[in-house]
Formats: structure tokens, sequence, C-alpha cells
């Protein structure tokens, strides 16, 4: 590559990728000499590129953290994905985010090809946010603080805030950062339980990188998301019920789905049932909506919360008769679909 300044820039965007590049691998690549690559790393100093090299055989060069941020070589899909990124960021639960990223994508916008400004403008034009989040946010400094501690194999140090507002110091080794739906959290072994724990981001205040270092533990789970995952399906509270209806276990069968954990026959026209969910409310409009007779054996809150729904649905079915001037049928009566 004969071209000085189109060689700058390809052996720019190489520098860009984060890993350590021998110089005989980026001659090879640009198809010129070690000499030029040298030559050409000490004008990229000149321009302002903190390029490092380390010492050997073979030697090495990679771009590191200089004092300002020299501008960035992107291909096409990188820019998309960055462009497509900034605009979803106002919306996410990271405070104090959305005006930097208002910033940042009119930038971007200002100096993407027009094949490129396209491709996102048409992305924005066919999507949109369902809400704001309303819930707490995220300091950007702390996720960073978070991140570097992670990523450096570095303790920390932060206040914590539990579930019960009961506050304290926590001294962890970080693992990983999870975003899950609207929440980030930390996975860290807490040196004072022993133990992995998972934390609230929003709920730490004041993370300090410690100076000492760690060696990584094995996580107890195929990653760190599955690790949130498994942790927040245990705090979920669970229902289980068991429940006599009064129809065959094959018609009752079809009509669960995969919702029924286990069904029991106990005749020709009645089964078991038993099941679990995450609410009463939920798993009463599911046995209401079943189209047949049944009797709840357990829990006892299952059948109050069934009572209560029924007298308000009552009520209401009451309430729209009498507007619409339709005498409300006397109690016991059948009703349509019995």
């Amino acid at each position: 590559m004969t071209d000085t300044p189109a060689r700058l820039l390809a052996l720019l965007s190489l520098l860009q990728t984060p890993r350590e590049w021998p110089g005989s691998e980026l001659a090879e690549r640009l198809a010129v000499s070690p000499r030029t690559i040298r030559r050409d790393i000490d004008r990229l100093r000149g321009l302002g590129y903190p390029v490092e090299a380390s010492m050997g055989a073979v030697g090495g060069y990679r771009l590191v953290a200089g004092t300002a941020m020299p501008p960035l070589l992107l291909d096409d899909e990188e820019a998309v994905a960055i462009a497509v990124g900034l605009r979803t960021a106002a919306g996410h639960a990271v405070g104090g985010i959305e005006e930097a990223s208002v910033r940042a994508l009119a930038k971007l916008q200002q100096v993407l090809p027009s094949r490129l400004r396209h491709r996102v403008g048409a992305l924005g034009a066919a999507t949109e946010s369902l809400t704001g989040w309303n819930g707490p946010t995220v300091d950007p400094e702390v996720l960073t603080v978070l991140a570097s501690g992670a990523a450096g194999h570095e303790k920390l140090r932060f206040g914590y805030t539990a579930a019960d507002r009961a506050e304290s110091r926590r001294l962890v080794e970080p693992y990983r950062l999870v975003s899950a739906g609207r929440r980030w959290y930390l996975v860290a072994h807490d040196q004072d339980r022993s133990d992995w724990r998972i934390f609230r981001v929003d709920r730490i205040t004041g993370p300090q990188l410690t100076g000492a270092r760690f060696t990584p533990r094995a996580l107890p789970a195929a990653d760190a998301a599955a690790y949130v995952g498994e942790k927040l399906a245990g705090l979920t509270s669970t229902v289980t019920a068991v429940v006599t209806l009064h129809a065959p276990a094959e018609q009752m069968a079809a009509r669960l789905g995969s919702s029924a954990e286990r069904l029991e026959p106990l005749g020709a026209d009645s089964c078991l049932l038993h099941s679990r969910a995450d609410s009463l409310d939920w798993l009463a409009v599911r046995l209401a909506t079943l189209g047949c007779e049944f009797e709840v054996h357990r829990p006892p809150e299952l059948a109050a919360f069934l009572r209560a729904l029924g007298a308000r649905v009552t009520r209401a079915a009451g309430a729209a008769a009498a507007a619409d001037g339709v005498p409300a049928a006397p109690e016991g009566a059948d009703q349509p679909g019995q």
C-alpha cells in the first residue's frame, strides 16, 4: 500500500482492535516492510495517538488510553450498532445518560455516510419505546467503577442497601455486570460472607477500587446471566395448589397445556390438579376460566381469594344489569354457559 494517508488509516483501524499486533503481522496485512510500519507508528504518535510498543524478538504494538480520545475508525456495521445503541440509551435505566446520548448521536449522524444515515433513520422511524423508565436509575459512574473492578480483577468496597432497607458495607470480588430488563446486577463473591451474591446496582453507593488484586473464582453456574436468573427465580414467591377439577383429565390437559404440572385422573369425569404459580390472582383467574366446576383443597388463601373475587364479580354483574334496565338474576339461578 503506497498511499501513505490511506495506509495510516488502515493501520489505525487495526490498532483500534483491543489486542497487541506484532510488527511483522501489521507489515503483512498492509503489504509493506516492518521499517515502514515503524515509521507509520511514529507518524501516528505525532498525531496524538498513544501507540505503545512492547519489547522482544518480534515486538508488538497496541493503542492505549491517552489524555484525550482520538477519532475512532468504524466500519459500517459498527457505526450502525453505535447509532442504534445511542437511540435506545435514553430509555435505559441509567441516570443522566439521556443528554449525553443525544449529543453523541448528533455528532455521529453528522459524519455518517448517506447510506448509513438512511439505515439508522429507517430503523428509528419503524420502532418506538413503550414508556420511559420511572423506577430507580443507575449512576453511570457507579457502573464504570464496577466494570473496572470486574475487568481488572480488583476488589471493590461499597455501601449497600438491602430490600429491607438495612445498610451495610461490602468488600467483594466483582465477577460480572448483568443487565436484566430495566435493572442492573453485580455478580460478586462477598468476602465477609464467604459466598456468592448478586447486588442490585441502584442500591450500591460509593463504590471504590481497593487496589487489591484477586484470582477469579469459578462461578457456580454456567455464566453470570444464568446465575442471576436462578437467584431471581428463587426470590419469586410461588403458590402451590391442589384442586379437584370436575372434568375429564384429557379435556383439562388440552385446556391447561404446559401450565399443568401434574394431572391425576380421579374417574371418568374428574381429575386432581397439582399446580404452581407466582401469584394467587393469576392462579385464581386461570381456574375460573377452565369452564368446569372445581374444588380448592389447598392453599386456604386461594379459596379465600376466589370467594372475594366471586363477590366482586357478582356485584359488578348486578350493577351492569341494573344500568341496562335488566333485572339481576336471583342468587343461585343458572347463568348462560352453566
